[in-house]
């Protein structure tokens, strides 16, 4: 059929096997995956591997883009297209653009910042300057006075997929230790130790004010449109008794062993960042994402704020420990994510899937992009 691409001479990453062989390709879907030779007249692989395109479920990275440097405000056409080329060339075919609203101590929105970011996104993609698939993941700081009006604000016009539920109160959460706190944000925002000690009182006030109502208030937005949730930085039996209870789909960043296990038994996927991985560690000194997938409990890869990280992220796991397979650490950044937020039709190479693929060669235990396909067609 003249409508078919067959891409041939591939090692194919399975869900569970790593086989020597070929797939096709008709009208943006995976219609046949075949082992060994290939119909002639296809396209040579070279014998790399060939991967499902990866899914980023939270990336900081949009933010690096509109403001690359304090005070600076890229423009925003200018700063989504580049972001999009990036997340492209990193294998990353599905993404999650994490959008925040109400306000923090390192984040200030203009007014309707959100609204204005996720509208321009969507101008783009009508337009098909976009490479890859973006959906909305809104990240939402609770305690925040403006945080509700942002929220609905984005979900009265566009459809979010995700939104995250995030508390940066001082002594709780990724700052259970207030010195951490001090040192993060006083080096994004510059404050002296007199102002970080009123803006941390501040932030109490604000906990007291404000969590309890906002979180029921999001979470019930979220159950009345759809989306779902994840909750941020769980580190007691007791966050996670509550994101049970919210129903909660993702579990970002826990902060400790325990708060991941019980996340993970009770059908909650547990997210870690990809530089945690590649870096050995956590910036924060929080739990190692490493140590949760030995123990059997992290789900989701996210590259956070370096996309090329995710790629390396998921190679890095399946290089370190032993008997842990490509395989598997794959699906953190391809099935995994996907079935979390409830897409079913992508995140594996195998018929009636979305054609969204990533050809890789490894050299000298990294691994390169080689090609990604979107939908079938070629974007890199």
């Amino acid at each position: 059929m003249s409508n078919v691409t067959v891409i041939r001479n591939a090692r194919l990453v399975l869900t569970d096997e790593i086989v020597e062989g070929w797939v096709a390709l008709s009208d943006g879907v995976i219609i046949e995956v075949g082992r060994g030779a290939a119909p002639t007249g296809s396209y040579d692989a070279g014998g790399d591997l060939l991967l499902p395109g990866l899914i980023e479920l939270h990336t900081d990275h949009l933010e690096s883009h509109l403001r690359p440097r304090p005070k600076v405000h890229w423009p925003m056409r200018l700063a989504i297209l580049a972001y999009d080329m990036q997340l492209a060339a990193s294998g990353i075919t599905t993404v999650f653009d994490s959008v925040r609203v109400g306000n923090d101590a390192d984040y200030t929105p203009e007014r309707s910042e959100a609204r204005n970011i996720v509208d321009e996104i969507a101008a783009l993609h009508g337009r098909g300057l976009l490479r890859i698939d973006h959906r909305t993941h809104l990240r939402c700081e609770i305690c925040a006075d403006d945080v509700l009006e942002g929220a609905r604000e984005v979900m009265d016009a566009h459809r979010v997929d995700l939104i995250s539920l995030m508390d940066h109160t001082p002594g709780a959460r990724q700052f259970a230790n207030l010195d951490a706190w001090r040192t993060y944000y006083g080096g994004k925002s510059g404050l002296p130790v007199s102002e970080l000690d009123r803006l941390m009182t501040h932030k109490h006030d604000l906990f007291a004010r404000n969590y309890a109502r906002h979180r029921k208030a999001l979470v019930d937005l979220a159950h009345t449109n759809s989306v779902a949730i994840a909750s941020h930085d769980d580190s007691t039996p007791e966050h996670v008794r509550e994101s049970i209870a919210d129903n909660v789909r993702v579990a970002e960043f826990p902060t400790s062993e325990e708060s991941a296990r019980l996340s993970h038994d009770s059908s909650i996927s547990v997210l870690m960042g990809a530089p945690n991985v590649v870096r050995g560690g956590s910036h924060s000194g929080n739990v190692a994402a490493e140590a949760l997938a030995r123990a059997g409990v992290l789900d989701i890869l996210s590259s956070d704020y370096v996309p090329a990280a995710l790629l390396a992220g998921a190679f890095e796991l399946a290089r370190r420990i032993e008997g842990y397979g490509l395989p598997r650490a794959v699906r953190s950044v391809t099935v995994n994510p996907a079935r979390a937020c409830g897409l079913t039709d992508r995140g594996e190479i195998a018929p009636g899937q979305a054609a969204d693929l990533l050809r890789v060669r490894v050299v000298d235990d990294t691994p390169l992009v080689r090609e990604v396909y979107r939908n079938g067609q070629r974007i890199i």
